[in-house]
Protein backbone atom coordinates (compact mmCIF):
# COMPACT_ATOMS: atom_id res chain seq x y z
CA UNK A 1 0.00 0.00 0.00
CA UNK A 2 1.22 3.89 -0.98
CA UNK A 3 2.28 5.83 1.88
CA UNK A 4 0.16 8.46 0.56
CA UNK A 5 -3.30 6.37 0.27
CA UNK A 6 -5.71 8.79 1.42
CA UNK A 7 -8.33 5.40 3.26
CA UNK A 8 -11.04 6.60 2.49
CA UNK A 9 -13.36 7.38 -0.09
CA UNK A 10 -15.76 10.11 1.01
CA UNK A 11 -14.61 13.98 0.96
CA UNK A 12 -16.19 17.21 2.06
CA UNK A 13 -19.96 17.71 2.98
CA UNK A 14 -22.59 17.85 0.25
CA UNK A 15 -24.27 20.94 2.73
CA UNK A 16 -21.06 23.19 0.75
CA UNK A 17 -22.11 22.14 -2.73
CA UNK A 18 -21.51 24.79 -4.76
CA UNK A 19 -19.44 26.47 -2.33
CA UNK A 20 -15.73 27.51 -4.22
CA UNK A 21 -12.63 29.16 -3.74
CA UNK A 22 -13.33 32.96 -5.13
CA UNK A 23 -10.65 33.00 -8.16
CA UNK A 24 -8.63 35.51 -6.09
CA UNK A 25 -8.38 33.30 -3.11
CA UNK A 26 -7.88 30.13 -5.42
CA UNK A 27 -4.38 32.21 -6.88
CA UNK A 28 -3.37 33.38 -3.72
CA UNK A 29 -3.19 29.70 -2.03
CA UNK A 30 -1.26 28.46 -4.92
CA UNK A 31 1.01 31.41 -4.89
CA UNK A 32 1.57 31.20 -1.37
CA UNK A 33 1.61 27.24 -1.30
CA UNK A 34 3.78 26.73 -4.40
CA UNK A 35 7.13 28.91 -4.88
CA UNK A 36 8.22 26.54 -8.01
CA UNK A 37 7.64 28.77 -10.55
CA UNK A 38 7.09 25.33 -13.08
CA UNK A 39 5.00 23.53 -10.76
CA UNK A 40 2.34 26.59 -10.67
CA UNK A 41 2.23 26.69 -14.71
CA UNK A 42 2.07 23.25 -14.61
CA UNK A 43 -1.69 23.90 -12.40
CA UNK A 44 -2.31 26.74 -14.42
CA UNK A 45 -2.02 24.58 -17.86
CA UNK A 46 -4.44 21.70 -15.98
CA UNK A 47 -6.58 24.32 -14.60
CA UNK A 48 -6.72 25.88 -18.29
CA UNK A 49 -7.55 22.40 -20.01
CA UNK A 50 -9.96 21.30 -17.25
CA UNK A 51 -11.97 24.73 -18.10
CA UNK A 52 -12.15 24.15 -21.51
CA UNK A 53 -12.78 20.73 -21.74
CA UNK A 54 -15.60 21.25 -19.23
CA UNK A 55 -17.40 23.51 -21.47
CA UNK A 56 -16.41 22.44 -25.25
CA UNK A 57 -16.67 18.98 -24.43
CA UNK A 58 -19.46 18.83 -21.51
CA UNK A 59 -21.23 21.36 -22.29
CA UNK A 60 -20.60 22.68 -18.61
CA UNK A 61 -22.73 25.91 -16.73
CA UNK A 62 -20.31 28.50 -15.35
CA UNK A 63 -20.40 26.89 -11.72
CA UNK A 64 -19.82 23.25 -13.23
CA UNK A 65 -16.84 24.75 -15.41
CA UNK A 66 -15.55 26.95 -12.16
CA UNK A 67 -15.21 23.65 -10.55
CA UNK A 68 -13.48 21.85 -12.96
CA UNK A 69 -10.64 24.64 -13.22
CA UNK A 70 -10.47 24.84 -9.55
CA UNK A 71 -9.53 21.12 -8.96
CA UNK A 72 -7.19 21.46 -11.77
CA UNK A 73 -5.61 24.95 -10.40
CA UNK A 74 -5.22 23.11 -6.94
CA UNK A 75 -4.62 19.82 -7.63
CA UNK A 76 -0.55 19.44 -6.72
CA UNK A 77 -0.77 22.56 -4.39
CA UNK A 78 0.16 20.63 -1.29
CA UNK A 79 3.36 18.82 -3.68
CA UNK A 80 6.28 21.27 -3.26
CA UNK A 81 6.03 21.90 0.65
CA UNK A 82 4.73 18.22 1.87
CA UNK A 83 5.39 15.84 -0.99
CA UNK A 84 4.78 13.02 1.79
CA UNK A 85 1.37 14.03 2.27
CA UNK A 86 0.86 14.89 -1.37
CA UNK A 87 -2.79 15.36 -1.31
CA UNK A 88 -3.92 14.35 2.32
CA UNK A 89 -3.10 18.44 3.49
CA UNK A 90 -4.99 20.43 0.23
CA UNK A 91 -7.83 17.80 1.22
CA UNK A 92 -7.97 19.22 4.20
CA UNK A 93 -7.96 22.33 3.90
CA UNK A 94 -10.01 22.89 1.39
CA UNK A 95 -12.22 20.70 3.64
CA UNK A 96 -11.52 23.62 5.86
CA UNK A 97 -12.88 25.79 3.66
CA UNK A 98 -16.27 24.32 3.12
CA UNK A 99 -15.34 23.99 -0.67
CA UNK A 100 -17.81 21.49 -2.76
CA UNK A 101 -17.05 18.23 -2.37
CA UNK A 102 -17.36 17.14 -6.54
CA UNK A 103 -13.53 19.61 -6.33
CA UNK A 104 -12.14 17.66 -3.04
CA UNK A 105 -12.95 14.34 -4.81
CA UNK A 106 -11.44 15.13 -7.73
CA UNK A 107 -8.15 16.19 -6.72
CA UNK A 108 -8.28 12.80 -4.23
CA UNK A 109 -8.95 10.75 -7.42
CA UNK A 110 -6.26 12.33 -9.85
CA UNK A 111 -3.53 9.88 -9.15
CA UNK A 112 -5.42 6.56 -7.83
CA UNK A 113 -2.24 4.13 -8.05
CA UNK A 114 -1.09 6.96 -5.46
CA UNK A 115 -3.58 8.10 -3.20
CA UNK A 116 -6.48 5.20 -3.57
CA UNK A 117 -9.05 6.66 -4.92
CA UNK A 118 -10.80 5.78 -7.57
CA UNK A 119 -12.15 8.52 -10.43
CA UNK A 120 -15.79 7.78 -10.47
CA UNK A 121 -17.32 11.01 -12.30
CA UNK A 122 -16.33 12.51 -15.75
CA UNK A 123 -14.29 15.27 -14.08
CA UNK A 124 -12.16 12.69 -11.77
CA UNK A 125 -11.36 11.31 -14.74
CA UNK A 126 -10.32 13.98 -17.19
CA UNK A 127 -8.14 15.57 -14.65
CA UNK A 128 -6.46 12.16 -14.11
CA UNK A 129 -6.21 11.96 -17.51
CA UNK A 130 -5.03 15.44 -18.51
CA UNK A 131 -3.03 15.42 -15.41
CA UNK A 132 0.05 13.72 -16.79
CA UNK A 133 -0.66 14.51 -20.62
CA UNK A 134 0.00 18.04 -19.66
CA UNK A 135 3.00 17.53 -18.37
CA UNK A 136 4.35 15.86 -20.80
CA UNK A 137 3.02 17.84 -23.73
CA UNK A 138 4.91 20.47 -22.24
CA UNK A 139 8.16 19.01 -21.89
CA UNK A 140 7.69 18.26 -25.78
CA UNK A 141 6.80 21.44 -26.52
CA UNK A 142 10.11 23.04 -24.48
CA UNK A 143 12.44 21.24 -27.28
CA UNK A 144 11.33 22.67 -29.61
CA UNK A 145 13.34 26.31 -30.71
CA UNK A 146 9.55 27.48 -31.74
CA UNK A 147 7.83 25.53 -28.18
CA UNK A 148 4.21 25.27 -29.06
CA UNK A 149 3.79 26.98 -32.53
CA UNK A 150 4.20 24.19 -34.44
CA UNK A 151 4.30 21.37 -31.97
CA UNK A 152 2.10 18.61 -33.97
CA UNK A 153 0.01 15.55 -32.02
CA UNK A 154 2.30 13.23 -33.96
CA UNK A 155 5.85 14.91 -32.54
CA UNK A 156 4.16 14.06 -29.02
CA UNK A 157 3.30 10.40 -30.07
CA UNK A 158 6.65 10.04 -30.99
CA UNK A 159 8.66 11.24 -28.01
CA UNK A 160 6.02 8.91 -26.02
CA UNK A 161 7.38 5.87 -27.75
CA UNK A 162 10.46 6.99 -26.65
CA UNK A 163 10.76 5.69 -22.83
CA UNK A 164 14.30 7.80 -22.26
CA UNK A 165 11.85 11.04 -23.15
CA UNK A 166 10.24 12.16 -19.93
CA UNK A 167 10.97 9.22 -17.90
CA UNK A 168 9.22 9.62 -15.33
CA UNK A 169 6.06 9.84 -16.42
CA UNK A 170 4.26 6.75 -16.55
CA UNK A 171 2.78 5.72 -19.95
CA UNK A 172 1.10 3.05 -17.87
CA UNK A 173 -0.93 5.34 -15.95
CA UNK A 174 -1.48 7.45 -19.20
CA UNK A 175 -3.00 4.69 -21.00
CA UNK A 176 -4.88 3.75 -18.07
CA UNK A 177 -6.46 7.51 -17.54
CA UNK A 178 -7.07 7.56 -21.23
CA UNK A 179 -9.20 4.23 -20.73
CA UNK A 180 -11.31 4.87 -18.25
CA UNK A 181 -12.29 8.53 -20.11
CA UNK A 182 -12.76 6.58 -23.21
CA UNK A 183 -10.46 8.72 -25.21
CA UNK A 184 -7.50 8.35 -27.44
CA UNK A 185 -4.08 9.33 -26.77
CA UNK A 186 -4.17 11.93 -30.22
CA UNK A 187 -7.63 13.25 -29.20
CA UNK A 188 -6.42 14.43 -25.88
CA UNK A 189 -2.92 15.62 -26.93
CA UNK A 190 -4.38 17.97 -29.77
CA UNK A 191 -6.96 19.53 -27.33
CA UNK A 192 -4.02 20.23 -24.49
CA UNK A 193 -1.92 21.64 -27.18
CA UNK A 194 -4.36 24.07 -28.37
CA UNK A 195 -5.62 24.79 -24.50
CA UNK A 196 -2.41 24.94 -22.82
CA UNK A 197 -0.36 26.78 -25.07
CA UNK A 198 -1.07 30.34 -24.44
CA UNK A 199 -1.02 29.64 -20.68
CA UNK A 200 1.83 31.46 -18.94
Amino acid sequence: MSERFLNRISFGSPANTGNLLSPSSALSLLEEWVPNERLRLHMKQVSAVMKAWAIEKEGADELTARKWEQAGLLHDADWEKFPEAHCRIIIEELEKRNIDPDVIQCIASHGPAHFGVEPVTKMDKMIYAIDELSGFVHAAALIRPNRYSDLEVKSVMKRLKTPAFAAQVNREEIADALGRAGLTHEELIGFIIEHQKDVS
